[in-house]
């Protein structure tokens, strides 16, 4: 089978080469995947250097989240059937066949796509943990969502209107803004560039933001602190910026404010149960078509550096799917 495999941490991807390598055969309790499509990431990225705290060893095939068909059981699965279409997660996403224990399978709802389904459940679930479990945000507050273009914040637009909050967009580009406003409905749009306290303390008569969805850290952790409401949450949920942000704690002690780190996943594995919980939770949404993940792009597995620059040069609106049965 045709694979991306990262055979060395190197710089510019330059450790990385499509190749073709045996296909796998399933174990007791696997499944093998015809992938048909798997969306790219920034931790995709940053393991292909060695950046990421999650760090596989050389060579791997990478690809954290995936959606295809079930193309051959492993001994003792007997919970799905050959042909299913289906979604998880894991690693192995970036190759025309992957194996994937059948406890991480979830079937694909009908009204998605594969290449919807296989960007959704990190952004969506990232989104609900934040806004729901960590935020508690609510109707008619206000939610500044930072890296609004990108799938994590663009999730987090789409989740946070679900939930009748009043949504700022934020963004560096006012092509991507309109992008949005287009398509999401969003109460008001914010360029970055140059700042945007002011221009947030008008939209939101004063007060500030309720809740700042922030998944680019550095500058615009900084700014956000200043243009927060009191009582407000700031939920810290990665740094694409590159630089890590420092909380001035008499900021914290003048307004009231709570910053909150938000790692999904962790959150999932130190609450197990709500962990099944905020999963029913999305996939429930997806599936009675209520929210709307949106691909801005898919490419075969032959252009796999294009797709990875949409992200690296923040060109995305959404998610960028790689297609390896194309």
């Amino acid at each position: 089978m045709r694979a991306l495999v990262v055979e060395e941490l190197k710089a510019d991807y330059a450790g990385c080469v499509v190749k073709d390598i045996p296909t796998p055969e399933p174990g007791p309790g696997q499944v093998r995947i015809r992938v048909r499509a798997a969306a790219v990431n920034f931790p995709d990225l940053m393991q292909t250097r060695g950046e990421h705290q999650h760090k596989p060893e050389v060579p791997f095939v990478g690809g954290l989240e995936l959606a295809g068909e079930i193309d051959k059981l492993g001994p003792g699965v007997t919970s799905f059937v050959v042909g299913e279409a289906v979604v998880c997660g894991g690693r192995g996403g970036f190759a025309e066949f992957a194996l994937v224990p059948v406890e991480g399978l979830r079937r694909k709802p009908a009204n998605l796509t594969f290449g919807q389904a296989a960007g959704y459940p990190v952004a969506y679930l990232t989104a609900y943990v934040a806004l729901k479990r960590c935020a508690d945000a609510q109707p008619d507050e206000w939610v500044l969502v930072h890296g609004a273009a990108g799938g994590v914040g663009l999730a987090a637009v789409d989740y946070a209107k679900l939930l009748g909050c009043k949504v700022i967009a934020a963004s560096a580009s006012d092509e991507k803004l309109a992008v949005i406003a287009a398509e999401y409905d969003v109460d008001a749009t914010v360029n970055v560039t140059g700042g945007f306290r002011e221009r947030v303390k008008e939209i939101t008569g004063g007060r500030g933001a309720d809740v700042i969805y922030d998944p680019v850290g550095g500058d615009v952790f900084d700014e956000s602190v200043r243009c927060i409401a009191f009582g407000g949450r700031l939920l810290s949920i990665g740094f694409t910026s590159g630089r890590l942000p420092v909380m001035p704690v008499n900021i914290a002690l003048i307004k009231g404010i709570s910053l909150m780190g938000v790692r999904a996943g962790e959150y999932g594995r130190q609450f197990p149960r709500k962990g099944r919980e905020n999963n029913e939770a999305i996939w429930k949404m997806a599936e009675d078509g209520l929210v709307k993940p949106r691909v801005d792009a898919e490419y075969p597995l032959s252009e796999w550096r294009a797709a990875f620059e949409t992200l690296a040069q923040r060109k995305v609106v959404g998610k960028t799917i790689i297609r390896p049965d194309l």
